[in-house]
């Protein structure tokens, strides 16, 4: 049991010191097809992020949620239209 304590505590602290905080965030830049499917996708199945990732090749379920996060959050509309400017 011991064992498995130490496991499962190793692969949280591997966990919690990947996390980035949003503020830290740079944006993703995604091609009009990528766009258009993940769009299509998250209709069809929502926020599975690892479903949507696997049918874009070279995309992680990160990427993909933080680019949905950015894409339609109010707090980085002002940060958009300053980008494309």
């Amino acid at each position: 049991m011991d064992c498995w304590r130490r496991r499962k505590q190793a692969r949280m602290e591997k966990c919690e010191s990947e996390e980035v905080s949003s503020i830290e965030w740079e944006f993703i830049d995604m091609t009009e097809q990528e766009e258009d499917l993940i769009r299509r996708m998250y209709r069809l199945v929502g926020d599975r992020w690892t479903l949507i990732a696997g049918r874009i090749p070279g995309r992680k379920p990160e990427e993909i949620e933080r680019f949905w996060i950015m894409r339609h959050s109010e707090e980085y509309a002002e940060k958009r239209k300053h980008r494309r400017s």
